[in-house]
């Protein structure tokens, strides 16, 4: 399985960005999705995840009202809405696939598979 995060770039603090993940080699219609950040220096850190079916969805707290998850089964694809970016939301950001599985996962070591990271970096 291959993902790929696209959709990164430089953007001012309060713009926004789309970042989209299409795995190739795998459907994700019935995967958990998730997404992930990384900053210089620190641990990869939970920011979204997605489940099957209902598609309920969940946010670390940094994120709740400005990111929004979702996926598009048909095209294969999850994405992310970035929306008044801040600064603090500069990262390498990964998506990850949780393989066969329905719930909500927040933990680095409950996905299966990870795809390259793509940036995201938010001037002030």
């Amino acid at each position: 399985v291959q993902l790929q995060a696209y959709g990164g770039g430089l953007v001012q603090a309060g713009g926004s960005l789309r970042l989209s993940c299409a795995p190739s080699g795998h459907l994700i219609s019935d995967d958990a999705m998730g997404w992930f950040r990384q900053a210089p220096g620190r641990e990869r850190q939970f920011v979204a995840a997605i489940t099957v079916g209902r598609d309920f969805t969940d946010y670390d707290d940094s994120v709740k009202g400005r990111f929004t998850i979702s996926r598009d089964n048909a095209k294969n694809t999850v994405y992310l809405q970035m929306n008044d970016l801040k600064p603090e939301d500069t990262a390498v950001y990964f998506c990850a696939v949780r393989s066969f599985r329905a719930s909500i996962y927040y933990r680095v070591s409950e996905y299966d598979y990870w795809g390259q990271g793509t940036l995201v970096t938010v001037s002030s």
